[in-house]
């Protein structure tokens, strides 16, 4: 029995479409909110390693700072799961909009007097903190604003959110900076925006998270992996998504470094912005058409065809010398990036039971924000050595096998065969008095 906490509400639109999540008031509210307040996120992602990079010429320098600012996905993901099933949603995730806010106003000062860098590193630190900590909550809240049937167009709706301030953030930067407008006065204006989610926040009930016994002690860390290892998909999901994020992802964070050596685009010249916000742009759609385009396709198929279109271009990008075939390739490789990156995350929600879904997205948020910048640290030094070219046609060769591995529709069919439905969240494993599957 599905234990959603927002009833079926009669919209009138396609099941589980972009449109039908967007008739939730609350759900628009926090969605309209977030996207603003991303706006100014991703102003701030992209001048702070390009502010990074000017002041160091070093990748491995940009890669250490994507870290700091990513790195705590992979430490303080689960427990911030396990926090976002147990206690008052709203309160929490306005403490940690505010902690952001702190952090990412002290970078305007820090900038605008050249401070050592190792005090960016501890200020992008103090931030990287504050999202590991909100993104589990946020990521669990959100698909309770809807019902069940609802949840694929939220998933969709936020990609699409996640990805159009990655258009705007950009294109905001490159006219703001042409204008004269200092990098610290954009860390201002990021951190006002987080005022816009607080204020949605204010305003909308949360509901609470489904009353259940959790394990005792430090088995509610492990309890997101238990629920996970007993759903074949789910597990196959989240172990795909850690190893693409690894070696596959590593050119999102060092994105400024690639478009300088493998494009030769001046130190000075606005193309990094313009090209991010063109990558960005089809990744907006990638995500959005998930739950529009594609609403009626089997998501598991999207997948694998996902991965093979990312290999594809992601080697044109690695191949291609001059700014005009990036700027051609790029929307391409936006696109597949978050079309199958959304396709994964709606099959792997569509799994899960709310009392589930705060410590199994604890490990989605450690397996994809958390990896790609464990990616950064590895790759960046290789990128320094012979640069971006190679690095990217290996990722290029490891998201044509995950296009073979990840088939979900096989190892659905692997657990029919041993009798349990994977269509619908695992309620078949018996459960010891702390909440804990027997024979773990």
């Amino acid at each position: 029995m599905s234990t959603s906490t927002t009833a079926p509400f009669h919209h009138g639109h396609t099941p589980g479409s972009a449109r039908a999540a967007l008739a939730y008031p609350d759900f628009r509210r926090m969605w309209t909110a977030s996207f603003s307040s991303n706006i100014g996120t991703w102003m701030q992602n992209v001048v702070l390693p390009v502010y990074v990079l000017d002041r160091t010429n070093s990748a491995s320098a940009v890669g250490i700072m994507v870290f700091a600012q990513l790195g705590p996905l992979l430490f303080l993901s689960i427990p911030a799961g396990v926090i976002a099933d147990r206690f008052d949603r709203r309160k929490w995730l306005i403490a940690m909009q505010l902690l952001q806010l702190t952090f990412s106003a002290l970078l305007a000062p820090l900038a605008a007097a050249d401070a050592p860098i190792w005090s960016i590193f501890l200020v992008a630190l103090g931030v990287g903190m504050g999202n590991a900590l909100n993104a589990p909550a946020w990521s669990a809240m959100l698909p309770t604003l809807v019902s069940r049937e609802d949840i694929p167009g939220s998933v969709a709706l936020n990609s699409a959110m996640i990805n159009g301030s990655r258009v705007v953030g950009p294109i905001i930067v490159a006219v703001l900076r042409s204008s004269g407008v200092s990098i610290a006065q954009i860390f201002v204006l990021n951190a006002l925006t987080y005022l816009f989610v607080v204020g949605a926040l204010l305003r909308t009930k949360v509901p609470e998270p489904v009353p259940v016994t959790h394990a005792a002690g430090w088995r509610q860390l492990t309890a997101g992996v238990g629920i996970a290892r007993r759903n074949p998909s789910v597990w196959r999901l989240l172990v795909t998504l850690f190893t693409f994020s690894l070696f596959s992802l590593p050119y999102v964070g060092l994105f400024a470094a690639v478009v300088r050596l493998n494009f030769g685009v001046d130190k000075h010249s606005r193309t990094y912005e313009w090209l991010y916000a063109t990558w960005g742009f089809g990744a907006c759609f990638g995500g959005l058409a998930i739950g529009t385009v594609f609403v009626a396709w089997d998501k598991r198929s999207l997948i694998r065809y996902g991965f093979v279109a990312f290999a594809l271009a992601l080697g044109a990008f690695a191949v291609v010398r001059e700014p005009v075939g990036a700027f051609v390739v790029a929307p391409i490789l936006g696109f597949a990036y978050f079309a199958t990156t959304t396709s994964m995350n709606t099959v792997l929600q569509s799994r899960l039971e709310d009392h589930e879904r705060g410590r199994v997205m604890s490990l989605w948020f450690m397996a994809f924000g958390g990896t790609v910048p464990l990616g950064n640290l590895v790759f960046a030094p290789v990128i320094d050595a012979i640069g971006a070219r190679w690095v990217l046609l290996g990722g290029a060769l490891w998201a044509l096998f995950l296009g073979w591995w990840c088939d979900i529709a096989r190892v659905d069919r692997s657990a029919e065969q041993g009798g349990r439905h994977p269509l619908q969240p695992d309620h078949t494993a018996s459960f010891d008095e702390h909440g804990i599957s027997a024979g773990e």
